[in-house]
């Protein structure tokens, strides 16, 4: 029988880099998802569908690429998606290169939407994540972000692709 491995018990430093970071990620999306709400009716997830469509060519994506920039499963997307098209903020129909692929599209009143909703969600984000920092901390988090998608998702985030980051 093998010998069983230690396991590597975090150290003080790491425990409390650990503890930041988890207490990041549990309350960084309420506070985002609240903002929006409030300013424009939209979730977090939904803002990141919406304005994901702007940065594709013709504000058109295939949804499983959507799904992908999103970070949300097939049917997550689908359900918001079926959600956004009967507000008229965006369109899904059959990718005319493959009838076996559905694209979304982004509506003008969608486009505007995003329009509307941007400025006060950036707003948040300066005040919650950059203002706080200086602008060699803003390098350092976007390569420590990089790194940490890149270990949970080789190859890098869908998001920083579509994004160009």
């Amino acid at each position: 029988m093998g010998e069983v491995e230690e396991p590597r018990w975090l150290n003080e430093d790491e425990q409390e880099a650990w503890t930041a970071l988890a207490s990041v990620l549990l309350t960084l999306p309420g506070a985002l998802d609240a903002q929006l709400q409030a300013d424009s009716g939209l979730t977090f997830y939904e803002y990141l569908v919406l304005s994901g469509l702007t940065y594709a060519p013709e504000d058109t994506m295939r949804l499983r690429d959507l799904a992908l920039v999103t970070n949300g499963s097939q049917s997550r997307l689908s359900q918001v998606a079926t959600k956004l098209e009967r507000r008229g903020w965006l369109v899904r129909h059959p990718d005319p290169d493959d009838g076996r692929t559905t694209l979304a599209t982004l509506t003008p009143a969608g486009r505007e939407l995003v329009g509307q909703a941007a400025p006060g969600h950036v707003e948040m984000v300066r005040r919650l994540i950059l203002d706080p920092l200086t602008a060699a901390q803003v390098r350092q988090m976007r390569e420590i972000n990089r790194r940490i998608s890149g270990a949970i998702t080789p190859g890098g985030s869908a998001l920083f692709r579509a994004h160009g980051v």
